[in-house]
């Protein structure tokens, strides 16, 4: 964080620390934007929910991570909705005082832009990836998501359920049953609940290419 000591002294001062179970809403679309909320530890979805669609997750966020901050200038409503899928921590900034920061530290503006633009072009080029792919090339995007970027392993418990893979992929919940037990006959995966094992990176990769 590229802040300064007097601003971490007054960050500290304007910050509320809070602690969410696995599947409570941190944050509700619609709501008023008050604070950014800084993600200490956990993993969270950030999603829109329209009337009685299902649900459509933009996204996975890891710790160490601001919440909230693509509603920050656009509108004085927050346009996403983020819930935990861990046991997470949060600090909740004062929106007044995180705008305050943009504008007197440079560095900090800079880092904040840099973290939003990058957030944009990965979620667009995921959603044009999904229009042209299979079930298979999602699912095995999915996989290798959370394999590389978010467990940093072969190994890894899922943290979303069959509906919420539907709901970032965009198919049916049955789509990925079928899929995910597809991969498991042909001994790409080992699966056993929510414990996945990627027995055959290579081949998931093979897959992920040519969707």
């Amino acid at each position: 964080m590229a802040l300064g000591e007097d601003e971490l002294q007054l960050l500290e001062e304007n910050c509320s620390e809070g602690i969410f179970r696995k599947g409570e809403e941190i944050l509700s679309e619609g709501s008023l934007t008050s604070h950014i909320i800084y993600l200490q530890t956990g993993l969270v979805k950030e999603y829109i929910k329209s009337g009685d669609q299902p649900e459509c997750i933009v996204q996975i966020i890891q710790n160490h991570a601001y919440l909230g901050l693509p509603s920050l200038f656009g509108d004085r409503v927050n346009h996403y909705s983020y819930a935990a899928l861990t046991d997470v921590a949060v600090c909740f900034i004062d929106v007044a005082i995180f705008k305050q920061f943009i504008l007197d530290n440079g560095k900090f503006a800079f880092e904040i832009l840099s973290t939003v633009s990058r957030d944009s072009l990965t979620n667009y080029h995921r959603f044009i990836s999904q229009g042209q792919k299979k079930i298979y090339g999602k699912l095995a995007d999915t996989l290798l998501y959370f394999s590389k970027a978010i467990f940093r392993s072969n190994r890894f418990r899922l943290p979303l359920n069959r509906n919420e893979i539907s709901y970032l992929i965009g198919t049916s919940r049955e789509s990925v049953s079928k899929q995910l037990n597809s991969f498991v006959r042909d001994g790409i995966i080992s699966l056993r609940r929510r414990e996945i094992i990627i027995n055959e990176p290579e081949k998931l990769e093979q897959i992920s290419r040519l969707g």
